[in-house]
């Protein structure tokens, strides 16, 4: 069990269901009437993209970057982003959704930000489960936030600890 890691369950399942719904909702007015693409940055992202489509009323296309700014077992940045692996879907004129698990300095949402404008999409937004604001380095727009979260190590709902509870439906900190 996971209880020997766990300081304390900092959003339970049910207010990570209801945020998402209201997000996927707000997604769906904003983009009516129009096609979008959701680019998920693997592997944290991947359960709330998955849950997060359900609750999208127009059509969505999805496609996967795996990005890092964390070395093998780190809980801190290293800062150094690297794309381990790059789309298969050309960006130019879609309405593109970059989706997060968190962004917490800054820095990796910034080079991929940059990185996807060369690709020249018609538009291009952040949607992020969690928004660590408060060791942002480097101002980000994030366009759709679930919810804003202390500085404090979080795990499960995708996220890892160690590579480890990603199958948590809740968002935890982590003992220290």
């Amino acid at each position: 069990m996971y209880h020997h890691v766990l300081q304390e369950v900092l959003i339970p399942a049910d207010v990570l269901q209801q945020r998402i719904a209201e997000l996927g909702a707000e997604i769906s007015r904003d983009y009516e009437g129009e096609e979008i693409l959701m680019i998920c940055i693997l592997r944290g992202g991947v359960m709330f993209l998955t849950d997060l489509i359900r609750h999208i009323t127009i059509p969505v296309a999805i496609d996967f970057m795996a990005v890092s700014s964390y070395g093998v077992g780190a809980r801190q940045s290293q800062g150094e982003v690297r794309i381990a692996m790059d789309l298969n879907t050309p960006l130019a004129d879609r309405h593109v959704i970059l989706v997060e698990d968190i962004v917490d300095t800054g820095h990796t949402i910034a080079a991929v930000l940059e990185m996807l404008e060369t690709r020249h999409p018609k538009s291009l937004r952040v949607c992020s489960l969690l928004d660590k604001s408060v060791r942002r380095e480097i101002v980000v727009p994030i366009h759709y936030r679930g919810f804003e979260i202390p500085n404090k190590f979080v795990f499960g709902y995708g996220l890892d600890l160690d590579e480890h509870w990603r199958n948590l439906p809740f968002i935890g900190v982590a003992k220290t």
